[in-house]
């Protein structure tokens, strides 16, 4: 009888620019305060690339660290997912030059567009790879830099504050020990395709014709993130608790059990609410989007890779990470350590 291939993450890295921009930085800036952007948010500070930075610099960074992690070097990795909604270029994606800098062999690479749940699209990714037996090694990664496309005037407060740039990244390897228990236990994604704007940047776009760019699209800030506030939030604290609950079962395993929830740091609001409803202590959800921001696709793997540096996931305990984003889209996976 075989044995059932398990995939677990064997390393993980993140970094940032050093550039902190806080709060008060950005009320120079447009019609702000502290005060509004933390009751709002619960963000302090962010940061943001000073022009010396590219999102495969950051990548890089977090890419090394995990590899580090694993104790493996980038030419034992097998494929690179890369989770982005901010890419280096058009095409092509961010995760080639990424590979470049690597220096890795002949391996496939890909970005995977799935927004602020991109780095758990990425993970399942890698995970069937791995459960397939096409690979043994995988490395995903989560980078953005938003800072260079967001709009710092009135027009654009609502969003602009509430991004920062950063990477995460984690080594996910095939679990060769049948009586090891730690791995991916469950992944669950969803998507809701009708509300994709509500939460979007509309230009440029393919679908202009004959066009993709124009004076009047710059002029009405088309290529800056447009979002309907309320709706997302309403959307957000309902979608996560459903998806959490789904994937527990899945996995087979009570919501008391697990020692950490790492949820999406978007809005410190969302989060507070969605472990409120369902009964989860504060001491179980760390967070880092006070210092951060929020770095979408990359926020997840930030955060999971600084609980695990401060000792505060060790092994044999148990995670759960649940995300939602533009598109709509929301995912959990719950991991074995």
């Amino acid at each position: 009888m075989t044995t059932a291939i398990r995939s677990r993450i064997t390393g993980t890295g993140m970094y940032v620019p050093e550039r902190v921009v806080t709060n008060h930085d950005l009320a120079q800036r447009m019609n702000t305060s502290d005060e509004w952007i933390r009751q709002r948010s619960g963000i302090a500070e962010r940061r943001h690339v000073d022009g010396s930075e590219t999102p495969m610099d950051l990548a890089l960074h977090a890419s090394r660290r995990a590899l580090d992690a694993a104790g493996v070097g980038p030419d034992e990795i097998d494929a690179i997912v890369l989770a982005t909604l901010s890419p280096q270029h058009e095409f092509p994606g961010t995760s080639f030059f990424l590979h470049h800098a690597l220096g890795v062999p002949e391996i496939p690479c890909f970005d995977l567009r799935a927004q602020c749940s991109g780095f758990l699209y990425s993970l399942a990714t890698a995970d069937a790879f791995i459960r397939s037996g096409q690979m043994r090694r995988v490395l995903v990664v989560g980078c953005e830099v938003h800072s260079t496309g967001l709009e710092f005037t009135d027009r654009g407060r609502d969003t602009a504050v509430l991004f920062g740039d950063g990477a995460g990244a984690v080594v996910v390897e095939a679990n060769p020990d049948a009586d090891d228990r730690s791995g991916l236990l469950a992944i669950r994604m969803h998507a809701q395709g009708e509300h994709g704007k509500k939460l979007w940047i509309e230009a440029p776009g393919s679908s202009y014709y004959p066009e993709r760019f124009t004076q009047e699209m710059f002029d009405a800030g088309a290529h800056y993130p447009r979002m309907e506030g309320r709706f997302v939030f309403k959307h957000a604290v309902t979608r996560m608790p459903e998806v959490l609950r789904e994937t527990l079962d899945a996995a087979g395993i009570k919501q008391d059990d697990v020692d950490l929830f790492l949820f999406h740091q978007a809005n410190l609001r969302i989060n507070e609410f969605v472990a409120q409803s369902l009964g989860i202590p504060p001491a179980k959800c760390p967070s880092n989007i006070e210092r951060f921001g929020n770095c979408s696709a990359a926020s997840i793997p930030m955060l999971l890779d600084e609980v695990v540096r401060a000792g505060r996931l060790r092994k044999g305990q148990l995670v759960a990470m649940t995300a939602f984003g533009a598109g709509f889209t929301w995912a959990t996976a719950i991991a074995r350590w």
